[in-house]
């Protein structure tokens, strides 16, 4: 690494995710862009993701591993350690798309103004088969729908320092929803940057957030942020996606998981849609 400050922080959080964690911190060491850091904060892993953080030294500027609260402590703990202008944040299911994402963003990002403090591109998630999903559109589409719901992809977002330095860090009563709410106190008045032309990263479905089960703690976490910034009811475009997964929740409790993926990507196939829920 540089001998300089370094421009990029990446802060990744794991627990127990030795399985999916050195393709993370791969992506991270190959990427062309060298004035980086990697930070990793694990939350007392007990599966070997200690003993693989220690063969990856070399890779990582600093890591910790030690109990933790959740995910936005250990990234609270990451971002006490960042000296990066730009500061991204991954889990250990997660990846850089290819080696030159940093540098195609620093591209972007040096030509941004100062008022412009949170950046993103688009994401591929990945299903359990290999099919890739790609999310992501424009701020101008999705700005007025920030207000209502999650709607830009977190994963491999470029925060500017100084968004911290203004707002705080994540609120750590939160499970699920900190990222929304960390991201609302920037952009209820401010705009993000959407760079169309890169794929940051990718995200293998299955993490807590993308999880079925998980979606109405997400929902209330959402509803509690909306809150929390002056938004007393839930708009109708979220009570509709609220509506849509409990009737997938019912249907999984119902007809099992097998049956019920399948149904799903039958309902998409006669959308003209890819399948997105096949399970080998």
């Amino acid at each position: 690494m540089n001998v300089a400050s370094p421009s990029i922080s990446v802060i990744v959080a794991v627990f127990n995710g030795k399985a999916t964690l050195q393709g993370c911190i791969d992506s991270v060491a190959r990427q062309t862009y060298l004035n980086k850091e990697l930070i990793i904060i694990d939350g007392g892993s007990k599966d070997g993701t200690v003993e693989l953080l220690k063969a990856n030294n070399k890779h990582i500027t600093y890591w910790v591993s030690e109990p933790d609260s959740g995910i936005y402590n250990a990234w609270n703990k990451g971002l006490a350690q960042a000296r990066g202008e730009w500061i991204c944040f991954l889990g250990a299911d997660d990846y850089f798309w290819d080696v030159t994402v940093l540098e195609q963003m620093m591209v972007h990002l040096k030509m941004l103004p100062a008022s412009i403090r949170v950046a993103y591109g688009k994401v591929l998630r990945i299903n359990d088969d290999g099919q890739l999903h790609p999310i992501g559109e424009s701020w101008e589409q999705v700005k007025v729908f920030f207000q209502q719901y999650m709607c830009i992809p977190h994963v491999g977002t470029m925060h500017r320092r100084t968004l911290f330095e203004q707002h705080g860090t994540f609120d750590e009563s939160f499970r699920i929803a900190g990222d929304y709410e960390l991201l609302l106190r920037e952009l209820k008045t401010g705009d993000a940057a959407f760079i169309s032309n890169i794929i940051t990263t990718a995200q293998r479905l299955g993490g807590m957030s993308t999880d079925l089960g998980n979606k109405f703690r997400i929902y209330r976490e959402v509803m509690y942020a909306l809150r929390m910034h002056g938004r007393r009811f839930p708009s109708k475009r979220l009570l509709k996606m609220m509506v849509k997964d409990c009737l997938q929740l019912l249907l999984w409790e119902a007809i099992g998981d097998r049956m019920a993926r399948k149904l799903l990507d039958l309902r998409r196939r006669f959308k003209g849609l890819p399948p997105y829920w096949k399970k080998s």
